[in-house]
């Protein structure tokens, strides 16, 4: 199903276009179209929350344009794969990806919602005028980029367990309804404080602006190395696919990131690994081979020096 959404009403667009029920704050998802709810929050024009905690029985893919949108500069950020999985009875359902999105808000985006898959994410809208009220004062490239950027850039980074546990309190409040409001700009603030304590340890570089195209490009290079887990990245092989040079493909993966490509790829390896041995409960020298490594004693010092533990005590504890 494809939905099309002009301006700020993206939650109410999408009920109507599913059938779901709206109560108050909430959108609750039709039993016949999947189950769970969205939900949000908006304090002037300055920030504004949403709540995704859902799975779908259909593919649905939202284009969502700000042609009516005030002109008011918003930096984007989201929080994605950050609650626990609902129950699913009939079948499992695959987990969204986890991470954290900034960027500025572009003219338009484009939502893909794969069926079958748990969506549980938080996303805020910010201005750039009240997201310097709050971290003007730091003095830190990474920051200052984000909070001074006139044009394209993005930044991904991973959760950290204080984001898991601050989203996690945003699930049950423990606030009357009337304070509501209060609390979940409250918790908006502390992720976003969460956030920048996160870009305060990467390398004290300027961001430097992306054209769409590099953007693109280096979003594909992240595909590849997450779809090639078996296969050690070639950089110059990486480059020319993505038609720049190597020093630039570098630089510019880095920046997004917070990590090079290897550095990226081999993260991505373990964290693969932890969920093959966790989920799947496959042995360590299954998930080490299928994950390329043919030296299981070289996997092990990897798998330790990520997670603290040798793969096969880590697979007997969780």
């Amino acid at each position: 199903m494809k939905i099309t959404v002009k301006g700020p009403g993206i939650m109410r667009d999408f009920a109507r276009a599913i059938g779901a029920t709206i109560r108050g704050r909430f959108v609750h998802i039709p039993k016949n179209k999947g189950a769970g709810y969205m939900t949000g929050f908006s304090w002037g024009d300055d920030l504004r929350m949403m709540i995704r905690y859902y799975h779908l029985k259909e593919d649905i893919f939202i284009e969502w344009t700000r042609e009516y949108i005030e002109e008011q500069e918003y930096i984007a950020i989201q929080l994605s794969g950050i609650f626990p999985s609902l129950t699913h009875p009939d079948e499992p359902l695959s987990s969204e990806q986890s991470y954290v999105l900034i960027c500025r808000q572009t003219v338009s985006s484009v939502i893909n919602m794969p069926s079958h898959t748990m969506f549980g994410s938080v996303t805020i809208a910010i201005s750039r005028q009240y997201l310097n009220q709050l971290f003007g004062h730091i003095q830190h490239p990474v920051v200052a980029s984000v909070l001074e950027a006139k044009d394209n850039f993005i930044l991904e980074t991973s959760l950290s367990s204080a984001i898991i546990h601050t989203a996690g309190e945003m699930l049950h409040p423990p606030v009357p309804e009337s304070l509501e409001s209060h609390f979940y700009k409250l918790k908006c603030e502390e992720l976003l404080c969460h956030i920048i304590a996160i870009l305060m340890q990467r390398e004290a570089l300027p961001v430097s602006a992306m054209h769409m195209q590099d953007i693109k490009a280096i979003y594909a290079i992240k595909l590849h190395l997450q779809s090639h887990m078996d296969e050690p990245p070639h950089i110059a092989s990486l480059a020319q696919e993505a038609g720049m040079s190597e020093p630039k493909l570098r630089k510019l993966f880095r920046q997004t990131f917070g990590k090079g490509v290897f550095e990226y790829y081999q993260a991505g390896r373990m964290q693969k690994a932890a969920q093959l041995l966790r989920e799947q409960r496959l042995t360590v020298s299954e998930v080490g081979y299928q994950l390329g490594f043919t030296n299981l004693s070289h996997f092990a010092r990897v798998f330790e020096q990520h997670f603290g533990v040798k793969p096969k005590k880590y697979s007997a504890v969780v």
